[in-house]
């Protein structure tokens, strides 16, 4: 047997039993693929909580963008003489003063209150993390100017500057979103900055650098999908805490007006009958929390496993 032979087979064995049978082609699965998944199932599958938390976070989402899914009722219309009732089957969450029944109401409010979240936290996210990266990245007197602006940013609290920039942009949910979302730019732009700066100062950046890479590659290749993990974990902490801001301000009457059933608004509707009608803020209300909590949740999980790979 010729010495090429031995040299074109990894076992000498096989090159002694002569030449295999052919093997078809078709696609070669991919383990590494297949690992990441079943991965990803035990972690969640293992943590009852974060479990529940998607389940309630993808109910919430699944009611804001289809709405019919879970109630075939008309948000706005009531019937007088059902005013009042209380949570039956029927009407899961009750009648409010006008017959109208609640369930259908929270559920048609999550498609103005999580819209509204999204487009808050989006905003946050892209010109947070855009000041963070200019930041980080050039340094000098861009980054002393950048993160003054943001030093003047965090030192206002951040209800009372939605509160400002709304009164000056005028009442509505998308309005009352672009406030919110510019009220959470300052925490987004540090932590950006913070990861961009650790990320920039790595060995394989300076390797990047050195080889005579330009410096739109190295911020495409390397910083950016690098110190996104971070930011994203923010933008999901945010999403509670952007929902809270949103309700907050459309229980202030800053949101879609009259009828339409924001959460905030179903709040402050409800306020007025506390003594006979308990569930027209308790139910809306729990709604609220559980989505909240929920976000939390998950973003507590991101947090603790990009951690753990860092």
């Amino acid at each position: 047997m010729s010495q090429s032979l031995v040299d074109d087979v990894d076992d000498p064995a096989e090159a002694a039993l002569g030449p295999s049978r052919p093997v078809a082609a078709g696609p070669v699965p991919d383990p590494g693929r297949r690992m990441d998944v079943r991965r990803l199932l035990r972690f969640v599958v293992r943590r009852p909580g974060l479990l529940l938390s998607v389940v309630v976070l993808v109910l919430m989402v699944l009611a804001s963008f289809w709405p019919d899914l879970f109630t075939s009722q008309d948000p706005l219309k009531g019937v007088p003489s059902q005013n009042f009732r209380g949570p039956s089957g029927s009407h899961w969450f009750g009648t409010d003063e006008l017959g109208r029944d609640v369930f259908s109401r929270v559920v048609h409010g999550a498609q103005l209150s999580l819209e509204a979240t999204l487009i808050a936290v989006l905003v946050a996210f892209v010109v947070g993390g855009l000041l963070g990266v200019v930041a980080g990245f050039v340094g000098r007197w861009v980054d002393d100017v950048v993160m003054r602006f943001v030093d003047v940013l965090l030192s206002i609290p951040a209800l009372f500057m939605s509160l400002a920039l709304v009164t000056a942009l005028g009442y509505g949910t998308v309005k009352v979103a672009v406030a919110v979302g510019i009220a959470s730019v300052a925490a987004f732009a540090r932590v950006a900055r913070a990861e961009v700066l650790r990320v920039r100062q790595a060995v394989f950046v300076e390797a990047s650098r050195a080889g005579g890479a330009r410096w739109y590659s190295v911020l495409a290749r390397h910083v950016l999908p690098n110190a996104a993990g971070p930011v994203i974990v923010l933008a999901t902490l945010d999403f509670g805490s952007s929902i809270l801001a949103v309700s907050a301000l459309s229980f202030l009457g800053y949101g879609a007006p009259p009828p339409a059933p924001e959460w905030g608004t179903l709040i402050s509707d409800g306020r007025n009958y506390l003594a006979n009608a308990w569930w027209l803020t308790a139910l809306p209300g729990l709604a609220i929390a559980a989505t909240v909590l929920a976000a939390n949740r998950i973003a507590r999980a991101l947090d603790g496993e990009w951690s753990r790979q860092r």
